[in-house]
C-alpha cells in the first residue's frame, strides 16, 4: 500500500485526492468482479466498505475530480446487456383465491374429502402474510447463490442472477452443514412504505413523475439491465417456499421454514402454525387489523398444509396447489362518476361493456376504467351514464361497479341500451340460445368472424400472449400496427415476416437493432410445447387447462387435428367417443373443438403454422411404469379417494379417462365396478386392483 493511500483524507492535496480515486475505482472495481461476478470474495465485507467509504470521502472533499468510472456511480459487475430466460426445473405455480369465512372452511372441507380424513384427524395448516411483492426463485448449489428467476409465467421465468445479487437480505453463500447440496428458495421480493416515500420525494425533487405504489418499483428495481441501479433501491426479501431441493431439512412447512430460517433467510415472523379453521381465521383478522403498521403491503393471508407428505398426495389442479389457498382481504371501495360505456369485442367476438370512469384511487391505485360484465348485469344493477357508482378493486381483480347512488342521479338520465350491431366491422351481434337448456348465453357476439378486425387483433394479441407463444416484443401495440400495415393476417404470418423481408426497420419508433430483436424472439419460439400451441388457437372454452389435457391425450398436433376432424362427422364416431371419454372434457368443450376444426379456413391456419412451428409432446410428469398410458378407475376405492387417484395418476404421467374404450390400457378396479369392468373385458383391457396399483407404480 502506499504512503497515500495511507493519509488520511483531510490531509490530502489535489494531486494526491486524484491518484487515490484512480487507485480506489481499480480496486473496488476489481472486488466487485471479484464478490458479484465470480462469487469469490477477496476481501471481508467491513474491508470492502472501508474502500467505499474513503473513496466517498475524497469525492465530498474534491466534488470536481470524480471520475467517469467512479464507484459512486455503479455497483456490483459489468451490467447484464439484456436478459435470458431460466426455466424452472419445479414450476412457480400460483395459489388458489378465498374471499369469506366460507371459502376458508370449503377449502379445509376439500382437503378432508381428497385425502378421506374424518373430523378426528386434526390438519394443521400454517399461515402468513401474503406479500404484495415480486415472486423470486433463488438456487443455490454446494451452498453458493448460483441463479436467480423471476416467476414469469410459471413455467420460465427472467434470469435476474446478477440482480439479486445486489439485494442485502439474499445471502450469496450459506455456510450451514446441512444445507442441501441443491436448494431452490423461494420468496417475495418487496420494498416497505418508508423507503418507497423516500424514492418518491427523489423523484418530485428531481422533476420526475412518481411511482404507483411500492410493488411496481420493486419489480421494476429487480428488471434492471444495470445491477447498479437494483443495488440503488433498498429492496427486501422473504422467504416462503422451495423449488428442487436435493433433500428437504423436514417433515412439515413449518420445519422447513425454520430451516430457512436458521440459514439465514428472512422469513416473515407473523407465519404461524394453525390447527382448525376458527384460529386460522382469527390469525387472519389480526394480521388484518395490524396491516397497516406492518409498514410493507399485504393483500391477504397464504395458508398452506402443514404435513408435506399430504402436500405431495393433494398435488395441483390447473396452476395452482390443492394444499394451498390465498386469503384476499376484503376488497377496498370508492365512489365515482360514469362517464361512458364502451363496448369492447374480444377475440372470439363477446362484446363487452366496459364502464369509463372519472379516475379515482381504490387500494392505492388509480382506476378510470371498470368492467360491467354484460347487459343483462347493466339491466340488472339500472346502471346509467351520469351516474355516480360504487367501485370496488380486490387484489389484482379487474375493478367492478357494485352499483350506483339513487339521490346522486342526474335528471333525465336514460336506461342504458346495449347495441345490437358490432362497433368494430358493423356485423350483426346475437345472444346464443343454448339448444339443451333453453337459456339465452348471457354473452352477446359479433357474428361477423374472421372479417371483423376486433376479433383478429384480439386472436393475434392472445396468440402471442405470456401463457401461450409468449413472444418478446410483439405486444398489443406492435400487433396493431402490423394489422395496420397489412404485415399480419394470421398467427403464421409472424413467422414469415422475416422471410418476406418486411422492412420493419424503417418503421417509426424501429431500429435495426430492435427489428433483428424481434425476429430472434420469433425464432426462439418456433419450438413450443403443444399444450401451449394449443391455448394459443384461442378455441373457447379451451383454456390452459383443457390444453393441456388435450395435449396429453392426443400426444401430437396433428393426432389431435386428425381425431377431431373425424369427430365433426357426428357423435356416433368412435373419435367423438374417444374426446368425451376424457376425464374433464363435457359437451360444451367438446363441442367448442370440434366446431374450430370443422372450419377449413381453421384447419389451414393450423397446417401453415405447423410448417413453421414444432409443437412438442409433454414430458411427463414424473417417469414411472404407467407414464404415457390411459387409465380409468372404476368402483369403490379403499385406499385413496377417487379425486386423489386421479392426480396420483396424472403425478405419474398418466393420462386419466373416464369411460373405457379400446384404447384404454389400464382399469383399476374397486369393490362394485360395474359397466366399465365389462367394457375392459370387452376391449381386452388390462384389469387390476387397487393393491396391485400400488405396487405397479412403486408407492
Amino acid at each position: 500500500m502506499t504512503a497515500v493511500a495511507e493519509k488520511p483524507v483531510e490531509k490530502l492535496n489535489a494531486k494526491e485526492a486524484a491518484s487515490e480515486l484512480q487507485r480506489l475505482a481499480a480496486e473496488i472495481a476489481h472486488h466487485d468482479e471479484r464478490y458479484h461476478g465470480e462469487d469469490a470474495p477477496e476481501i471481508s465485507d467491513a474491508d470492502y466498505d472501508k474502500l467505499r467509504l474513503r473513496n466517498e470521502a475524497i469525492e465530498a472533499r474534491f466534488p470536481d475530480l470524480v471520475r467517469d468510472d467512479s464507484p459512486s456511480r455503479r455497483v456490483g459487475s459489468t451490467p447484464q446487456a439484456r436478459f435470458g430466460k431460466i426455466r424452472h426445473r419445479v414450476p412457480m405455480l400460483s395459489l388458489g383465491n378465498g374471499f369469506s369465512e366460507e371459502d376458508v372452511r370449503e377449502y379445509l372441507g376439500r382437503i378432508r374429502r381428497f385425502l378421506n380424513l374424518g373430523e378426528e384427524t386434526e390438519v394443521a395448516v400454517t399461515a402468513e402474510p401474503k406479500i404484495d411483492g415480486l415472486s423470486l426463485s433463488l438456487r443455490y448449489e454446494k451452498g453458493r447463490l448460483a441463479q436467480g428467476a423471476t416467476r414469469g409465467d410459471g413455467a420460465e421465468g427472467e434470469n435476474v442472477t446478477a440482480n439479486v445479487r445486489m439485494v442485502k437480505d439474499i445471502p450469496n453463500h450459506i455456510s450451514a452443514k446441512d444445507f442441501p447440496e441443491v436448494f431452490e428458495v423461494r420468496g417475495e421480493i418487496y420494498m416497505t412504505h418508508k423507503d418507497f416515500a423516500r424514492i418518491n420525494e427523489k423523484q418530485i425533487q428531481a422533476g420526475q413523475k412518481v411511482y404507483a405504489n411500492p410493488r411496481n418499483v420493486a419489480a421494476g428495481s429487480l428488471r434492471q439491465l444495470d445491477p447498479a441501479i437494483t443495488a440503488s433501491r433498498p429492496l427486501h426479501f422473504f422467504a416462503y417456499g422451495w423449488g428442487e431441493v436435493a433433500k428437504l431439512p423436514g417433515a412439515t412447512q413449518w420445519d422447513v421454514i425454520q430451516a430457512f430460517k436458521r440459514w439465514g433467510f428472512p422469513v416473515n415472523p407473523l407465519m404461524k402454525l394453525c390447527r382448525s379453521a376458527d384460529e386460522l381465521l382469527s390469525h387472519y383478522h389480526g394480521i388484518e387489523a395490524e396491516r397497516a403498521n406492518l409498514g410493507y403491503d399485504i393483500d391477504g393471508v397464504v395458508y398452506k398444509v402443514n404435513r408435506l407428505d399430504w402436500q405431495e398426495r393433494l398435488g395441483f389442479v390447473s396452476r395452482a396447489p390443492r394444499w394451498g389457498l390465498a386469503h384476499k382481504f376484503t376488497a377496498e371501495k370508492a365512489m365515482t362518476i360514469l362517464e361512458d360505456i364502451d363496448i369492447q369485442v374480444g377475440r372470439t367476438g363477446a362484446m363487452t361493456p366496459v364502464a369509463r370512469l372519472k379516475p379515482v384511487t381504490v387500494g392505492g391505485v388509480v382506476v378510470s376504467n371498470a368492467t360491467l360484465h354484460n347487459e343483462d348485469e347493466i339491466g340488472r344493477k339500472d346502471i346509467r351514464i351520469g351516474d355516480t357508482v360504487i367501485v370496488q378493486r380486490a387484489g389484482d381483480v379487474i375493478p367492478q361497479i357494485l352499483g350506483f347512488v339513487p339521490e346522486k342521479r342526474p335528471k333525465g338520465a336514460k336506461a342504458y341500451k346495449f347495441p345490437d350491431k358490432c362497433p368494430v366491422c358493423g356485423s350483426h351481434a346475437v345472444r346464443e340460445v343454448n339448444e339443451k337448456t333453453g337459456k339465452v348465453d348471457a354473452v352477446r357476439r359479433c357474428t361477423g368472424g374472421l372479417i371483423c378486425a376486433a376479433q383478429r387483433a384480439e386472436r393475434l394479441k392472445h396468440f402471442v400472449s405470456r401463457n401461450a407463444f409468449d413472444i418478446d416484443g410483439m405486444g398489443d401495440k406492435v400487433i396493431e400496427e402490423f394489422l395496420s400495415l397489412d404485415l399480419i393476417a394470421s398467427p403464421p404470418d409472424i413467422f414469415t415476416l422475416e422471410k418476406r423481408k418486411v422492412p420493419i426497420d424503417e418503421l417509426e419508433g424501429w431500429g435495426e437493432t430492435s427489428a433483428r430483436n424481434l425476429f430472434d424472439a420469433i425464432n426462439a419460439r418456433r419450438t413450443i410445447a403443444l399444450d401451449r400451441f394449443i391455448y394459443a388457437l384461442g378455441i373457447p372454452h379451451i383454456g390452459e387447462t383443457n390444453a393441456r389435457l388435450l395435449a396429453r391425450a392426443y400426444g401430437s398436433a396433428e393426432a389431435l387435428r386428425d381425431a377431431m376432424r373425424l369427430a365433426a362427422r357426428g357423435k356416433e364416431e368412435e373419435a367423438h367417443q374417444e374426446l368425451m371419454s376424457h376425464d374433464g372434457i363435457g359437451p360444451i368443450v367438446a363441442e367448442a373443438i370440434v366446431d374450430f376444426f370443422a372450419e377449413p379456413h381453421n384447419v389451414e391456419v393450423f397446417d401453415k403454422l405447423l410448417s413453421h412451428v414444432t409443437a412438442t409432446p409433454l414430458e411427463a410428469v414424473r417417469q414411472s411404469p404407467v407414464s404415457g398410458k390411459t387409465v380409468v378407475f372404476t368402483g369403490a376405492l379403499e385406499r385413496m379417494t377417487r379425486e386423489e387417484a386421479k392426480a396420483m395418476a396424472e403425478r405419474l404421467g398418466a393420462k386419466v379417462a373416464g369411460s373405457v374404450s379400446k384404447k384404454t390400457d389400464l382399469l383399476v378396479a374397486g369393490p362394485g365396478a360395474g359397466s366399465k369392468l365389462k367394457d375392459a373385458q370387452k376391449h381386452g383391457v388390462e384389469v387390476i386392483d387397487e393393491n396391485e396399483w400400488f405396487n405397479r407404480v412403486g408407492a
